[in-house]
C-alpha cells in the first residue's frame, strides 16, 4: 500500500497575547518559528494521546 502524500491546510487560529507570547518565548529558546512550535505542541499533544502514530 503506498504511503498517503502529506498535505499542508491553512486556517487561522485565534489565540489571546499572554499565550501568543509564550508560544514565541518557547520557539525561541527552541530555535524553531512559531509555526514550527505550535505543529510541535500538537504533535507532541497528539501522540501523547494515542491520536496520532508514532514513527
Amino acid at each position: 500500500m503506498p504511503k498517503k502524500e502529506s498535505v499542508n491546510k491553512n486556517f487561522i487560529l485565534r489565540i489571546d497575547s499572554e499565550m501568543m507570547e509564550a508560544i514565541e518565548k518557547w520557539a525561541a529558546d527552541e530555535f524553531r518559528s512559531i509555526n514550527g512550535q505550535i505543529l510541535y505542541i500538537l504533535d507532541q499533544a497528539l501522540r501523547k494521546a494515542g491520536r496520532l502514530k508514532k514513527e
